[in-house]
This record gives C-alpha cells, structure tokens and sequence, in this order.
C-alpha cells in the first residue's frame, strides 16, 4: 500500500548555516483542521503528567495521562527529563483527550535508574539525528517482526557512547542530555539563523550537502513550534567534524528521496494512540507517517547510512521555488 501523502506541496531552495541546510517545504492551501496540541502546548497548560509505569518502572515505556479535551501531538524523538532515567518518545503519538495511554519510549541516560522526580518534565530538543534515524528502523523492525514499538536499546546508547565520544563532552550517567547542554550556545546559533518561514510545514535537511531526512506535518503552526527542536537534532549533528569533499545541498536529491518515498510497499498498523502508524524500510532509508482518517499528521523519512539507490524522477505533481 501508499502512504497517504500531502499532494499539494510547494519546495524552497536550500539555506544553510555552518553546514546544516534546510530545504523548506510549503503548503499554501487550506491548513488542516485537526485540533490537536503540541506536548510543549499541553505542558504549558498543565495538562499532562508522564510517570513511570510503576514505582519500580519500566525502560521501554511511560505513562502519560492527558488531562485537557484536546489530543496531544508527540514528536518522534522528544525527550522527556526526569524520574528513574531519561527517555525519547519512540514514534510520532497523537494521545486521545481525557485518557491514559502507556507510551513506547527508549532509554537515553544509561547510567541512571532512580527517581530523580516523580513526574518527567518536557525538554527543548529532540533525539539527534543519525540516532533518530536507526531508532525509526529499529522500532519499524520490532513493529514488522513482533507488533511492538520496541527499539533496539543497545543500539541506541552504543549511538550516544559514539556520540560522546565525537563531540568530546562527558556525562556521569551517559545523559544525552548532557552533550546538548555542553553545545547548547551554538544550537541556539542555528535555531535563530534557521527560522521558519511563513506557510512552512516542514523541511528537507542536508548536512554538508549530504540529504539526511525529513520532517513534514499537516500545519505550518506546528511546524513553526517544533522547528527549534528539529533544527537542534540536525544541528548537533553538523558539528561532528566534517567531510573534506563537502557538497553543495541539492533541492533535486531531496525530490528524488521524496519520489522513493512515495513509490515505496508501506506497512500499516493501529496507531497506539489515534490514527494509524504507516512505516517503511528500503535499503537505506527508513521512513514513518501517522495519518488521521487518511490525512497526514506526520511524516519523517531518513537516510540511515548512505544516500539509496536508483532514484527515478518521475512525473511531479508539485512545483519549486
């Protein structure tokens, strides 16, 4: 099956900043209608609390109870901050109103496992990258092989070990957190030279003229309240050290990496909140969409280790600025 995509999309040329590009994209129609808040938005109102499964708790999930009528967005990749040990929500979740839902997360603070509080607290970033983008395929192969949302937890912290070690910065407990904290002045550089732009619903990221992925959603009010997050993502990830042969980002490599996209065998499963969960794994790219009664909601696509192969331009539906 296709994944129900947006069909109306119009593509910026890319701007870059110390070698993080962002390529936007723009839906100038009618936005959706699907009311819904961010979790910074339900934080904010003090309508939500996520705890520990239990006092003695579980790693691979939280439990979040919304309290306010309105669903709550959940970004694949933010980070939530507290209780036995720090964790980044597995897959994008829309969590109905007024309900409790057990929420699948991965574990980003190793070496810790006791309350530091009793609630988790929200966090102005989001999973890195390159880690984001192998928990996808990992959570997309939990989903294929057992109905999970399980990632590989081994992977993701011999990823944050790898990254430790890149960016030169150390934690007590293996806090991703920690890493962020240590750039956190030069994060803020990109997040003010990398703002979005009117009608923006989301973007096609390059790091040193390299495609890495993708975030598009259904309006450009949450693209604008997530951009700082999802830049901070890439953004770190630019300040690894970076190729020799650095390239100039192309808006025709991300037009092919969307046309995979579109022309790829997904997978559909019940969302563990509202809607249903769309995945695709093919070669080198991992790919996700939550969709509402067919809209999208969501979609995120990476390249996970190399830019994929056989790319076809076909007939495009869209047009460039």
């Amino acid at each position: 099956m296709t994944a129900p995509l947006p069909k109306h999309l119009v593509f910026g040329q890319p701007r870059e900043f110390r070698g993080l590009a962002i390529a936007p994209i723009f839906d100038f129609g009618q936005e959706a209608t699907l009311d819904y808040l961010t979790l910074d938005e339900a934080f904010d109102q003090s309508g939500i609390e996520i705890t520990e499964t239990s006092d003695s708790g579980s790693v691979p999930e939280l439990k979040l109870e919304n309290k306010v009528d309105t669903p709550v967005l959940l970004l694949d990749g933010e980070e939530l901050v507290g209780a036995k040990q720090n964790r980044v929500v597995n897959l994008t979740l829309l969590v109905p109103a007024l309900a409790t839902t057990v929420i699948p997360v991965s574990c980003v603070e190793s070496g810790r496992w006791s309350y530091r509080s009793s609630n988790f607290e929200r966090t102005d970033r989001t999973h890195f990258a390159r880690g984001r983008a192998k928990k996808m395929a990992s959570v997309s192969r939990s989903m294929r092989q057992s109905g999970s949302r399980h990632s590989d937890q081994g992977e993701v912290w011999s990823e944050i070990d790898r990254k430790f070690s890149a960016m030169e910065s150390e934690s007590h407990t293996s806090a991703m957190a920690d890493m962020y904290q240590d750039a956190a002045p030069t994060l803020e550089e990109y997040v003010s030279e990398l703002n979005p732009e009117p009608h923006q619903v989301g973007a096609f990221y390059f790091l040193h003229g390299q495609l890495v992925g993708m975030d598009l959603f259904d309006k450009a009010g949450t693209y604008a309240r997530l951009n700082s997050k999802l830049v901070k993502s890439y953004a770190i990830d630019a300040l690894e050290v970076s190729p020799s042969d650095r390239q100039r980002a192309s808006l025709s490599e991300a037009l092919r990496f969307l046309e995979v996209i579109e022309g790829g065998q997904w997978e559909r499963y019940e969302s563990v909140g509202i809607g249903e969960d769309h995945r695709l794994l093919s070669g080198h790219m991992a790919s996700a969409v939550l969709a509402v009664d067919g809209q999208t909601i969501h979609l995120s696509g990476f390249v996970t280790e190399q830019a994929p192969s056989g790319y076809r331009p076909g007939r495009r539906r869209r047009r460039n600025l």
